[in-house]
């Protein structure tokens, strides 16, 4: 058996697989004591691996996206914005918006939740794994002023639009 589990942790090693590798023996341990199935320790190690590799891809499409610190629709206050339409926003949260190529925009004084709900959708969206970039509208019209000074406005909208440049 040792030379099977040597061969395990080799292809888990080959497949860059951490998150399988670190749970490989506590599988084995409950496969032994039978608590668990061969099924159950494959569905385990894979959902661990999978669930840590997500957790990563998440991170890094948030912070790439500019949406940190994180932020959900479900921490948001509606108390203490009482004017907006939370089934508009719930609306928003379900995406459509994104396969119609809509552009959301949010207006309103500061303090009052703009940033909160554009980080919150941001959020949905990279979990959904869309491509996400967040900016104010100042720092959208600085980085297009800046690519036209420089040459390279063409590029920059292809980059806001979301497609390589």
């Amino acid at each position: 058996m040792t030379g099977l589990v040597d061969n395990i942790r080799a292809s888990l090693l080959g497949l860059k697989m951490p998150r399988a590798m670190e749970m490989l023996d506590h599988m084995i341990q409950r496969l032994e004591k039978g608590e668990i199935g061969a099924i159950e320790a494959i569905d385990s190690l894979l959902s661990e691996e999978f669930n840590c590799r997500e957790d990563r891809r998440v991170g890094v499409a948030l912070t790439t996206a500019r949406l940190t610190p994180p932020k959900t629709l479900e921490s948001f206050d509606f108390t203490f914005q009482p004017s907006l339409d939370r089934d508009r926003i719930r609306a928003l949260a379900q995406l459509d918006f994104i396969t119609r190529t809509e552009v959301v925009h949010f207006l309103g004084s500061p303090g009052t939740g703009k940033s909160h709900l554009a980080t919150a959708l941001g959020m949905a969206a990279v979990k959904k794994d869309k491509s996400v970039y967040r900016a104010t509208l100042a720092e959208l019209i600085e980085g297009l002023s800046k690519a036209e000074r420089e040459g390279r406005l063409a590029e920059k909208i292809r980059f806001f639009h979301g497609h390589p440049c």
